[in-house]
């Protein structure tokens, strides 16, 4: 298992080595503990070029994530790349009233599932979703920070 972690926010207050090992037990908890990825933490003005250019809307959103075609490279499976923008978390977590690293590993959560496949466009996809959000962040001991609708 190979996480490829980068901070691009000087004094982001995120704490690198419980995020990976956050992600650690995610890929585990997914039954890719031989897979690698790339979680990289990016300021507002960063995702939102990012977000231009991959998906034609033109301001910040707080994760990205970009899948690689299955491929498998020095026995590990190459699963891609998750963006998540501190500023737009640090604001989401204020509105949740949950610490920074929280609302960072639950974008992480987010993101790793896009990676695998997962949506929330229809209803349907959506519980499906949400249900695999809540099954992962009890799986890093991480309160769920939403009520059911």
């Amino acid at each position: 298992m190979t996480i490829h972690y980068r901070n691009q926010v000087r004094r982001s207050g995120v704490d690198a080595r419980a995020l990976k090992a956050a992600m650690r037990k995610l890929l585990e908890s997914v039954d890719e503990p031989d897979a690698a990825i790339s979680v990289t933490l990016v300021d507002d003005d960063t995702i939102a070029v990012l977000n231009r250019e991959h998906r034609g809307k033109n301001n910040p959103t707080d994760v990205l994530s970009f899948p690689l075609e299955p491929e498998h490279f020095a026995n590990e499976r190459l699963l891609g790349d998750i963006v998540i923008s501190v500023d737009t978390a640090r604001r989401q977590a204020a509105d949740y009233d949950a610490p920074l690293q929280r609302e960072i590993e639950r974008l992480m959560i987010h993101g790793l599932l896009h990676v695998l496949g997962h949506d929330h466009v229809d209803p349907q996809e959506r519980r499906r979703m949400e249900a695999e959000e809540q099954r992962l962040a009890a799986a890093i001991g991480m309160p769920w920070p939403y009520g059911e609708e």
